[in-house]
């Protein structure tokens, strides 16, 4: 009981939705239908795909983790390292099953899509990889994490019926990626003193606090103009990056001391992709 219950905390419950609601929204866009497909791809990124991305990060990155005040609630476990063989084997054994069936339901563009997620999975924390740890491409990997099961829904549906994404659908996943690389830079802000404390190299690390809000709110603002070239009602979505922006603009001139009070604003972005999230599920109803 105390493994199970570890490791749904280690999996950030609240996070779930972030990473199946672009499958599903992605591939019902795309298919119109409910399918196998649909379903097994959207439980498979609602919890195997999040019980081992955010599993492994929390085995690899005990040492900061012991730093890091914010662990042990709704940002994540301190897993004991009797935990940590445990959740990585059932990191693998309950993600590798389903996402070989999808890739089975696909074709090449599903396994490339597949493979990519995965390995954007386990490369920003495991040894060797640690793409957490090399500022800048650790917020690429994290967007990955997030804007990858869009892609495997588009990739299946091209693979499935044909599909084949126009300028808007790419405007839209290339908006997604700023968006992502700048909630990941953001949500790196807090963890300046632990991660440095431990050794562990970060975009917000390396440039240091002030600067890492002011690009995040630079990749956000990014985001909201390029969503600005889609089709109608797509431009409508930028105004989606306002309410990120608004909680960012008052730590324009934090101090990587006073870092860890950014924790406030980044609980906010937890409930705030709700909110945006069902403005968003409002929009695509309206283009279907």
């Amino acid at each position: 009981m105390s493994l199970i219950r570890q490791l749904l905390l280690s999996s950030r419950p609240f996070s779930w939705i972030n990473t199946a609601f672009p499958f599903a929204a992605a591939y019902l866009f795309a298919v119109r239908e409910i399918d196998w497909v649909l379903l097994l791809g959207a439980l498979f990124f609602l919890v195997p795909y999040n019980v081992a991305m955010y599993g492994i990060n929390d085995v690899f990155d005990y040492e900061s983790d012991l730093r890091n005040p914010r662990k042990g609630g709704i940002e994540g476990a301190l897993l004991h390292p009797s935990l940590h063989a445990p959740v990585l084997w059932i990191s693998v054994l309950s993600t590798v099953p389903p996402a070989l069936l999808l890739m089975l339901g696909g074709g090449p563009a599903t396994w490339v899509a597949m493979l990519v997620s995965l390995f954007a999975v386990a490369a920003y924390s495991v040894k060797g990889l640690r793409f957490k740890e090399r500022p800048f491409l650790d917020s690429l990997t994290s967007s990955t994490h997030f804007v990858s099961p869009a892609v495997v829904g588009f990739a299946l549906a091209h693979d499935r019926f044909g599909f084949t994404p126009g300028p808007t659908v790419m405007i839209i996943l290339g908006a997604f990626f700023l968006w992502g690389m700048a909630a990941h830079a953001f949500g790196a802000v807090q963890d300046v003193v632990p991660d440095r404390e431990a050794g562990i190299s970060s975009v917000a690390t390396a440039i240091g606090s002030r600067s890492t809000v002011r690009m995040a709110v630079l990749l956000w603002a990014a985001a909201g103009a390029l969503l600005l070239l889609g089709h109608w009602p797509t431009p409508l979505a930028a105004l989606l990056v306002i309410p990120y922006i608004a909680i960012s603009l008052p730590w324009f001139k934090v101090t990587d001391e006073t870092s860890a009070a950014v924790n406030s604003s980044w609980r906010r972005f937890i409930w705030l992709n709700y909110g945006c999230g069902l403005l968003a599920t409002l929009m695509l109803f309206w283009i279907w």
